[in-house]
């Protein structure tokens, strides 16, 4: 039987080794139904086993371990999160939570425990969109959301997701099979990465999580015409990027003047691409996000309105379209004030809004859901610089465990 020290140990060594599974060489990048993403799955699945789990693969290719309850028990309480990655990813985002889940069914199997109830640990396919440009689909799929729109989206090579679902050995007809009953489940808990600094400022190891922001994807598209740099007069351009570039001035300017609102422009295309040639066509990706929905809506607008009146000022013309749009959602407060507890009678808990999107919001749609974070240094993420200290990993099984074991006491 392991100590909570030895399991962290060990979620380390196997984070280290999910790390080198990567679809670039000399970085982490593992997107949605790529080579990489099957070599993780196995992985995984074979770690899964080793914890006395059964595994499965669902038909959009999420992982799923299975703990089962003692005699008698009829509903399940997941844990879990995503296996794929940013570009030039850090190996904690999404890994960490997956594999310091594994580590707490390993001791309750080491000790020859069975809660009342059976728990599943899901390993998500895709979470941060990045091939598909839309996040989620992993979970969504849970919660039977995926839709024919989602089926033809296509990636920068033009392979839909349809076709890619089938190549990574999946089944779009089955999708609807993915699909949970909000009656057969108990919960949903998440251990992440905080993503920021506000731990590590305060000296905490964890903290809770209350609520997550909503989150709106937007693409914008500014067509003006392509035409020679050096013939054509300022006054007559119509210069795409010049629209594209006040908009993202603008966009920044709008995000300070709203406390809690982030914008972000994180990718941007501008064709034809040559030095010597005025750009007359841009392409650029917009994220917004607020804890509160109005106030998130009220900016798309706002922002919308924004970009119109550049491209018009530039004689260029507007493409606006909403990718995505995500709710805020504010965590359980039962499951909340379990996990609370667990972190140690007496000791000062730090509760935390996350400006990130996780499954957790996504699964708040069909089940109660709790998170905890871990402190990251200096707040890095999405960057190969993302670092966790080990015994703050060790702190979080020891909660995630003292967390199951109160819930299992409130379903005994």
């Amino acid at each position: 039987m392991r100590t909570d020290a030895e399991l962290a140990a060990q979620v380390m060594q196997r984070i280290d080794a999910l790390a080198e599974i990567s679809e670039v060489p000399g970085g982490l990048t593992r997107t949605y139904g790529s080579p990489s993403m099957h070599r993780a799955n196995e992985a995984v699945s074979g770690w899964m086993r080793e914890a006395g789990m059964t595994t499965r693969v669902d038909a959009i290719g999420n992982l799923c371990g299975r703990y089962e309850g003692a005699k008698g028990a009829t509903q399940t309480f997941l844990l879990g999160s995503h296996l794929d990655t940013v570009r030039d990813a850090g190996r904690f985002d999404g890994a960490l939570g997956v594999i310091t889940a594994i580590a707490c069914v390993q001791c309750f199997a080491e000790n020859g425990r069975r809660l009342p109830f059976a728990i599943e640990i899901l390993a998500f396919a895709d979470e941060e969109g990045v091939r598909f440009h839309s996040t989620y689909l992993g979970s969504r799929a849970l919660c039977g959301v995926i839709g024919e729109a989602d089926l033809q989206r296509t990636d920068r090579d033009g392979v839909c997701l349809e076709e890619a679902i089938r190549k990574f050995g999946g089944d779009p007809a089955a999708l609807k099979t993915c699909r949970r009953d909000p009656s057969e489940l108990l919960g949903y808990a998440e251990v992440h990465i905080e993503q920021g600094p506000v731990l590590q400022d305060q000296q905490r190891a964890l903290g809770v999580v209350w609520a997550i922001a909503g989150q709106t994807r937007l693409e914008a598209s500014f067509a003006g015409r392509a035409a020679h740099a050096g013939t054509t007069p300022m006054g007559l351009r119509e210069d795409a990027l010049v629209a594209a570039a006040r908009f993202i001035r603008d966009a920044q300017l709008i995000a300070r003047q709203h406390p809690g609102l982030v914008v972000t422009v994180g990718q941007i295309e501008a064709h034809p691409g040559a030095s010597n040639v005025i750009p007359g066509f841009v392409k650029l990706s917009v994220d917004v996000r607020h804890p509160e929905d109005a106030v998130r809506c009220d900016a798309c607008e706002l922002l919308a309105v924004t970009a119109a009146f550049g491209a018009a000022h530039e004689r260029v013309e507007l493409g606006w379209n909403i990718i995505q749009a995500t709710r805020s959602i504010t965590c359980s407060p039962e499951l909340t004030a379990l996990l609370t507890e667990s972190i140690g009678e007496g000791k000062a808990t730090i509760s935390l809004c996350s400006g990130a999107g996780h499954d957790a919001a996504t699964l708040a749609a069909i089940t109660p859901v709790v998170m905890l974070f871990v402190r990251c240094k200096d707040g890095i993420s999405h960057h190969c610089d993302e670092s966790v200290h080990e015994s703050d990993v060790e702190a979080a099984i020891r909660v995630m465990g003292d967390f199951l074991q109160r819930v299992a006491q409130r379903h005994a």
